[in-house]
């Protein structure tokens, strides 16, 4: 049996209620529930039970001194065609990008396949369908210098993922500290 599994940070309760309130009422645009709100890492892919075991074993040696990121500024990926807008975390903060070479570190570790997209750290906060650039312009635009909070970043979570037509539910699989 597999899981779908990523690494993410979980935000503190207050920034992920201020991001689920954004609502630019746009057509197409489905906003994440705050439950959902987190900064991915890694993403895993499907891993079975004795990888998952191993890769949990891994992440408790995983460690970089505890550190402060801000969330600040609205963008989207995709092109004349967004599917993610995302809140940014500013330029994030060397330990962010230390603390993502060690996860990847664990994941070679386990002789799994580590995450090879270029690590552009940000937060999903919608993901649209049938969107174009020029319909969000004015909230990308709006909030492009938003600050939404500061919070310490002191571990990380491994969380599964399932898919359903209404889009993943997440569950909490482990929780590590630094």
């Amino acid at each position: 049996m597999s899981k779908r599994l990523f690494i993410g940070l979980e935000l503190p309760d207050s920034c992920r209620e201020t991001l689920a309130a954004l609502n630019p009422r746009i057509k197409g645009l489905r906003r994440l529930p705050a439950d959902q709100l987190h900064l991915t890492m890694s993403f895993l892919g499907n891993v079975d039970a004795s990888h998952e075991d191993g890769l949990k074993t891994a992440f408790t040696q995983v460690r970089v001194p505890p550190f402060f990121l801000p969330i600040q500024g609205v963008g989207a990926f995709g092109g004349p065609m967004p599917t993610v807008v995302w809140a940014g975390v500013g330029k994030g903060h060397p330990h962010l990008f230390l603390l993502h070479r060690r996860l990847q570190d664990a994941v070679l570790h386990e002789n799994l396949e580590p995450d090879l997209e270029p690590f552009h750290p940000h937060i999903t906060i919608g993901r649209a369908r049938g969107v174009s650039r020029a319909a969000l312009k004015p909230f990308l635009r709006q909030h492009e210098n938003t600050e939404f909070g500061l919070w310490k970043v002191a571990g990380f979570t491994l969380y599964s993922s399932i898919l359903s037509s209404e889009g993943s539910s997440y569950a909490v699989e482990m929780r590590q500290e630094f």
